[in-house]
């Protein structure tokens, strides 16, 4: 990632940002579509599953936090699934209808960091985001025997990664999707926090998932899509961009 000019006033950014790419808008990248389709490939396997073995995989790879005051051996997976259901329940989705709502929303914000971020760059955002969204659901329901599914938390993460390079320029996401990322200059933690633009967008998106979670919607049938967990998974996105821009960026021109 560039270094901010200090010559910058708050909301003006350099005239580089308006390169464009000769990408079409809607075409996004192979990593996000091996990701959706990863998840319609698991979903449909098991819808074909009998609802005892569908059970058996909610229990070893959802995130679970009473796997963590359960005796031991209460639950498939073991010891192992303390770790992988971290980022195994992103992988899981409730219903038809879930997965097409977070396939939607990668395709729109996972494609914008995708771009940027390069294929590696994009999963360790995810990975990073999901992880984060799990953590926080743990540390608020510790002991919930409630599983957890869904990608909406790697999601968020892309989401509070994308506002970054969303609002350097006018023009919001469209336009975004329209500009060469590579030479897009992000807006710093403390521009995020006093442009209009992002800032909005940060108070709508935080009021969306309390709402949502004060009327208790997201729940699927065999999971529950924490709200919590979205907001650790946005949070982990907006903080984590900035170190792993600069490690994909290396990475991307070493290769």
């Amino acid at each position: 990632m560039a270094p901010q000019s200090a010559g910058c006033q708050r909301g003006v950014l350099p005239r580089m940002n308006r390169a464009f790419s000769s990408e079409p808008v809607l075409n996004a990248p192979a990593v996000v579509l091996a990701l959706i389709g990863i998840f319609v490939v698991i979903h449909a396997i098991r819808s074909l599953l009998p609802a005892e073995w569908d059970l058996w995989v909610i229990l070893a790879f959802a995130f679970i936090p009473a796997r963590y005051v359960l005796p031991a051996g209460s639950l498939p997976g073991g010891l192992g699934a303390d770790f992988w259901t971290f980022v195994t329940h992103m992988l899981l989705h409730g219903s038809w209808a879930h997965l097409l709502v977070n396939s939607f929303w990668m395709l729109a914000f996972g494609t914008l960091m995708a771009r940027r971020l390069g294929t590696a760059g994009f999963l360790v955002l995810t990975v990073v985001s999901g992880i984060a969204g799990a953590l926080l659901h743990l540390i608020i329901y510790w002991g919930a025997i409630a599983p957890v599914i869904g990608a909406s938390a790697g999601i968020s993460g892309q989401m509070g990664a994308a506002i970054r390079l969303m609002f350097s320029d006018p023009g919001g996401l469209l336009a975004a999707a329209r500009r060469d990322q590579r030479f897009t200059r992000p807006l710093s933690i403390r521009e995020t926090f006093t442009m209009r633009g992002p800032l909005t967008f940060i108070i709508v998106w935080f009021g969306i998932n309390l709402v949502f979670g004060l009327l208790s919607f997201g729940a699927n049938e065999g999971g529950t899509v924490a709200w919590q967990a979205h907001i650790g998974g946005f949070l982990a996105g907006l903080l984590a961009f900035a170190p792993i821009d600069r490690w994909a960026r290396r990475y991307s021109y070493s290769s």
